[in-house]
Order: C-alpha cells, then structure tokens, then sequence
C-alpha cells in the first residue's frame, strides 16, 4: 500500500537483486528500502518520508525504480 503521497515501485526483474537492494538502502536518506536476503524491500511506514532527491533513481538500472507523486494524479 502506498504512503499518502508517495509510491514507490521496484520492477520485478530487479527486485530479487541482493546488490541492487544494498545500492538503494545506502543511497536512502530516510530508510525506504531495506536490504534483505530476499531482495530489495519497500518499507511503507517511511514511504511520506520521500525528499524526492532521486538518489535512489541513480542507484539503480534506468527505468527499475519508479517515485509516483500520488498528489499528481487525477
């Protein structure tokens, strides 16, 4: 479920990815993603907490993560 005003969406093909995981918990300021032996995991409880710096975007294959701005859509 998303926060009331962010998304954040993991494609599937990346989402199993041990070292893309790590990449997107270090490059997260305030805890989004977590690293797990799984894969990357999207803490929810943190979603609002989103600064929209787009270090996470870097961090990971173009197009992989998305940050959806639910305030902006109709």
């Amino acid at each position: 479920m998303p926060g009331l005003f962010i998304d954040v969406q993991v494609n599937a093909d990346v989402k199993g990815d041990a070292e893309i995981a790590r990449k997107l918990e270090e490059s997260c300021s305030v805890d989004i993603f977590k690293a797990t032996d799984a894969g990357v995991e999207v803490v929810e409880a943190n979603l609002d907490e989103c600064v929209l710096c787009d270090l996470c975007l870097a961090a990971a294959p173009e197009g992989s993560v998305r940050v959806v701005k639910l305030y902006e859509q109709d």
